[in-house]
């Protein structure tokens, strides 16, 4: 299993303004021309900005209006621009800009994305179609994680029963190496278990990129590019896989989400 190659697309300036005025078109992502919003999804701001299309060919631009002289970056922008390309990529395909694209205005967006970017674009957009990403994430059950740990190591299992009913400080070196004979483990366990989805999964996705974990216990955490219509089929396997995992695992699928870990426009000067 191969890593993927994201497609980078136009250098997206972070701020400019129109002249005169406090208003500026900040960009979510590149989708056809022919795509409808979903009438349910506003941008950011507060109240939710009107998302409308800035067209050019056979491509456009999802933008709202935001205002210049307010901060970007509150908890509640980040999740309206993902809110709106997730909903956008459950529809269409659809190439997420990361936050913070602000431009000038929807002329700019053409002259400056659109226009230049026109085929490049649309062929990362045609690779995409009828597909979607979705995370499966899965946390190892703490009291089976160690159980199973003690069980086939001796030495982690020698070392938990000398600090048992002792103090912190009494057993401070044993409860140490314990530490990290549990890290190394749980790291090693990771990579094998992930291994294990994957080939169990594979024919369900046409790509997969495993992601860092985000806690200490996480056992898989591996984005997959998957067909819109294999999305049941999807489904029904991990939850057979899931079954083999019951009790030691919990397993979770998200989406389906924009395809950030596939393909992303980057931001100038990155």
């Amino acid at each position: 299993m191969g890593r993927s190659t994201k497609v980078t697309g136009a250098s997206v300036p972070k701020q400019a303004t129109r002249q005169g005025q406090t208003l500026a078109s900040y960009v979510y992502g590149i989708v056809p021309a022919d795509t409808k919003i979903p009438s349910n999804e506003g941008g950011l701001g507060d109240p939710a900005g009107k998302v409308r299309l800035a067209r050019h060919g056979e491509i456009a631009a999802l933008v709202s209006d935001v205002d210049v002289d307010q901060p970007l970056g509150r908890p509640g922008d980040f999740l309206a621009h993902e809110r709106l390309c997730d909903a956008v990529a459950a529809k269409v395909a659809v190439l997420p800009f990361r936050f913070g694209a602000v431009v000038a205005n929807d002329d700019a967006v053409v002259s400056e994305l659109l226009e230049p970017h026109h085929d490049e674009f649309l062929e990362a957009l045609s690779e995409l179609e009828g597909q979607a990403e979705f995370i499966v994430k899965g946390r190892y059950v703490e009291q089976a994680l160690m159980a199973e740990i003690l069980a086939e190591n001796s030495e982690a299992a020698a070392l938990r029963e000398a600090i048992r009913g002792t103090s912190e400080d009494a057993t401070r070196n044993e409860r140490i190496r314990l530490g990290e004979i549990i890290a190394n483990t749980i790291e090693m366990k990771r990579a094998t278990d992930t291994q294990m989805l994957t080939e169990a999964l594979a024919g369900h996705y046409s790509q997969a990129v495993i992601r860092e974990p985000t806690h200490e216990q996480d056992a898989v955490n591996v984005a997959m590019l998957v067909e819109m219509s294999d999305k049941q089929a999807l489904e029904r396997a991990l939850g057979e896989f899931g079954e083999g995992w019951a009790g030691r695992v919990e397993l979770r699928l998200l989406g389906p989400l924009a395809p950030y870990d596939f393909v992303i426009a980057q931001e100038e000067g990155t």
